[in-house]
């Protein structure tokens, strides 16, 4: 059995769990809702306070499957209870972001400023410190939503690895690569 597959899903307290008969699972918490469509052939079944995944087979795709849905349900549950919460740095001379609302404008180094429209069902904040670098922080409930939507923002302008200006995430250590060696 998988490791992952097999660990049961423990609901916290405010937090309910429904199956529906079509296997779409939705999860209600304190700050909101959120569904996944499950797989047919892998059975949810909620338990009192845990939540435990069935799988039919040992084939290669159920075993897929298994840990997947268990680890997307499980981080639905902390994310209606918590949520989650990502930042991202820009690093350069003349980066600058800032938001109207869910509009994120952006100059990048570019001839013009990049305007990009972010979800509705993501909160965002922009900070510019003298001396500092700015910061775009990113909260939702939906850690899918969240990690495509900062893949995108970061693909705008990805770190270069040799000055490391670009658009990276707080706290990521990027591969640096010497310049030039100095004369002969």
């Amino acid at each position: 059995m998988s490791r992952i597959g097999k660990k049961p899903v423990s609901i916290t307290s405010g937090v309910t769990i429904t199956v529906s008969p079509d296997n779409i699972v939705t999860v209600k918490g304190p700050k909101g809702e959120l569904k996944q469509t499950i797989d047919r052939d892998i059975k949810v079944e909620v338990k009192g306070e845990t939540v435990e995944f069935v799988r039919p087979t040992d084939q290669i795709r159920h075993r897929a499957m298994h840990g997947l849905y268990r680890s997307l349900i499980s981080n639905m549950v902390k994310g209606v209870t918590e949520g989650f919460k990502k930042e991202l740095e820009l690093v350069g001379v003349g980066y600058k972001a800032s938001n109207q609302g869910n509009l994120l404008d952006l100059a990048l180094g570019y001839s013009h400023n990049i305007v990009l429209e972010i979800p509705k069902e993501l909160t965002i904040a922009t900070a510019q410190e003298k001396g500092k670098n700015p910061i775009i922080t990113l909260q939702s409930i939906d850690k899918q939503l969240l990690g495509q939507v900062c893949a995108k923002i970061r693909s705008l302008r990805k770190p270069e690895p040799y000055k490391g200006k670009g658009v990276k995430f707080v706290g990521e250590v990027l591969r640096r690569k010497a310049g030039k060696s100095a004369g002969k």
